[in-house]
């Protein structure tokens, strides 16, 4: 199962020296910083079976609600892909609108549907009409990233009522990291990875309308990440190069996401001379005000995060990023609904003050894969494969000689 040599601590704890970006993180320096929004991890594990003919199975669901009420009182959002080797569900809709009004499920790739099945029994059981219809309109929002190294992802483990009991069983919790949820299986960078979140305030002024005058106020930036991608020799923390430092040092490199040849199938570990990469799928939201252009440069701002810890957008990773605000509330059924033209007035933030929101999201992600990575446990999985946790004392020691 998990076999941790190390007592597991997130990147704060292991270099407190370390720097990360200019602003402080929030509360529980975790997703559901920014107010409103709710999260819930679940693993799924099991051990082989002769009996069943089964084997094992290491994987699980993350849930995010960017509000308890998200099927009334919809979000703007976009999103960003870097890398189009994935799938992440509903976001046509929000190209054409802009608009999110479902949870926000990140699993294993063969899971997909289960999760899309799942949202909609949710939002049927609670939003019948009263003659027992459904007579409304949802696209779900559904990303994933393959644990199929860890996992036999072939057992289909993921079932719609997980999505039910992960969309009730959301809170306002600190985030659950390493090997849980959607993260429960997966790699990064060569080391065991999974979920990992983080947060940051960011001070910002706001125009009282009445007196015309500006106010002071803070905004929050989370980011939640389910890493499953990347290179050991790629791997640095805070401009480090940890990953080469650790081959250099052992004299090979850890096995990346590359599979071992099945000698039945003829596959292969290698395509077109390459080592198969993985994916990484990356959730922010924001308590600032923004519309969705906005959002979708927010998203984009996630690939800033990824590249200095070592990602770089591989021919076959799956790299999408979704970004959304709680700062509207943009209902479902508006009064004037079907008339001709109905207004609405919010506020926004200014293109030209959005640069601290940029960094602070850059910021939030580089520190979340770091967190992923560091409450990661070594972990045996399929067929007896062990994929080691980071090795947070050797980081430790690296680090203090270059810091």
């Amino acid at each position: 199962m998990s076999l941790a040599s190390t007592r597991r601590r997130r990147i704060r704890d292991v270099l407190p020296q370390l720097q990360i970006g200019r602003y402080d993180p929030g509360r529980t320096n975790s997703l559901v910083d920014v107010p409103g929004v709710l999260v819930h991890t679940q693993s799924i594990i099991r051990s082989a079976s002769a009996s069943t003919n089964s084997k094992e199975v290491r994987t699980g669901v993350t849930t995010i609600l960017p509000r308890k009420d998200f099927f009334n009182q919809g979000c703007y959002a976009a999103y960003f892909r870097f890398n189009g080797s994935g799938e992440m569900t509903g976001v046509h809709w929000l190209d054409e609108t802009g608009l999110l009004n479902t949870p926000i499920i990140i699993t294993n790739s063969f899971a997909v549907g289960a999760a899309y099945t799942g949202i909609y029994e949710y939002c049927i059981r609670e939003h019948r009409n009263r003659r027992g219809f459904c007579d409304w309109f949802l696209l779900p929002v559904v990303a994933e990233t393959f644990d199929g190294i860890m996992s036999d992802i072939g057992a289909l483990a993921v079932t719609p009522a997980h999505i039910v009991r992960g969309i009730d069983g959301a809170s306002s919790d600190p985030v659950r990291e390493g090997n849980t949820g959607g993260g429960t299986g997966m790699l990064c960078h060569g080391f065991k990875g999974g979920t990992g979140s983080s947060s940051r305030l960011v001070a910002g002024l706001e125009l009282d309308e009445e007196s015309q005058s500006m106010k002071p106020v803070t905004y929050t930036v989370g980011a939640l990440v389910q890493s499953n991608y990347g290179k050991q020799r790629d791997l640095r923390v805070g401009g480090v190069p940890v990953g080469q430092i650790f081959i250099d040092e052992d004299g090979a490199e850890v096995q990346s996401m590359g599979w071992e040849p099945d000698a039945t199938s003829g596959d292969q570990p290698e395509e077109n001379g390459r080592e198969k990469d993985g994916s990484i799928i990356v959730v922010i939201a924001t308590s600032a005000p923004l519309h969705p252009v906005q959002l979708q440069r927010l998203a984009k701002r996630a690939a800033v995060g990824l590249s200095r810890v070592g990602g770089w957008g591989a021919n076959s990773s799956g790299d999408i990023f979704l970004a959304f605000s709680t700062a509207h509330e943009i209902p479902r059924d508006p009064p004037g609904s079907g008339k001709p033209t109905v207004s609405r007035r919010i506020d926004v933030i200014e293109d030209t003050s959005i640069n601290a929101l940029f960094e602070a999201t850059a910021d939030a992600v580089e520190e979340a894969i770091y967190n992923a990575l560091c409450m990661a446990e070594t972990m045996v999985g399929l067929e007896g494969k062990k994929v080691e946790a980071l090795d947070l004392d050797r980081l430790k020691t690296v680090m203090q000689k270059r810091l």
